[in-house]
């Protein structure tokens, strides 16, 4: 199900999932806030309480919460547990789109069934090269001359679902992961507000242009 159409008056509202220091949700909340945007920002929701990228929400005034993963007797039943609550948090907060972030937790199907459409990710490389954990390293490994990030929907799989945009960036003979890394996530700290708010204006219409 996708959402509805975002405007100016009526912008999307956004759920912005995170894990560690926040660098991407502080672009999404910039670009928001230079401009009349399709979506707003009305909650941020990371699974750790010690999250540091917790404070752009909070210094924003953006409703904030860590949500610790609870310890239960298998790790299946905490998952789900945790995925429970964060869906509670998104209900609750009447959210239309859910944006990952630097979330770094793999989705049960059963939680991407709630919200398939609904659902985008960032990914540092040019999917579907290099998905998974370690993309930086993947592609250094490989000898790649070219690697970026990529815009997606999120479906069951890992780093599978629909493309939704892409930017290049080039890799260097000299690289580490993290120069690598840091050349990245300055293209995606462009590009993904950009077509959250181009994919909240019309999701129907960005879907039927990549299909065409």
């Amino acid at each position: 199900m996708l959402p509805r159409r975002g405007s100016v008056d009526a912008p999307l509202r956004v759920a912005v999932l995170i894990s560690g220091g926040g660098s991407g949700l502080a672009s999404i909340i910039k670009y928001e806030g230079k401009g009349n945007r399709a979506y707003k920002t009305v909650l941020v929701l990371s699974d750790s309480e010690e999250a540091p990228g917790l404070r752009h929400g909070l210094s924003n005034g953006i409703k904030t919460i860590g949500l610790t993963v609870p310890r239960l007797e298998g790790k299946k039943e905490s998952r789900l547990a945790h995925e429970r609550t964060v869906h509670s948090r998104l209900v609750e907060n009447h959210v239309e789109l859910v944006v990952l972030a630097g979330y770094m937790r793999i989705l049960t199907p059963s939680f991407v069934g709630h919200w398939k459409g609904r659902l985008l990710n960032i990914h540092p490389s040019l999917l579907p090269k290099y998905p998974g954990a370690h993309a930086h390293r993947d592609a250094l490994l490989d000898q790649a001359k070219v690697s970026g990030c990529t815009v997606h929907l999120v479906d069951e799989g890992v780093d599978s679902g629909p493309i939704l945009a892409q930017s290049e960036v080039p890799v260097h003979r000299s690289d580490s992961v993290d120069d690598l890394q840091n050349r990245i996530k300055l293209v995606e700290h462009d590009l993904y507000p950009r077509i959250i708010d181009e994919y909240s204006t019309d999701p129907k219409s960005f879907i039927h242009r990549l299909v065409n």
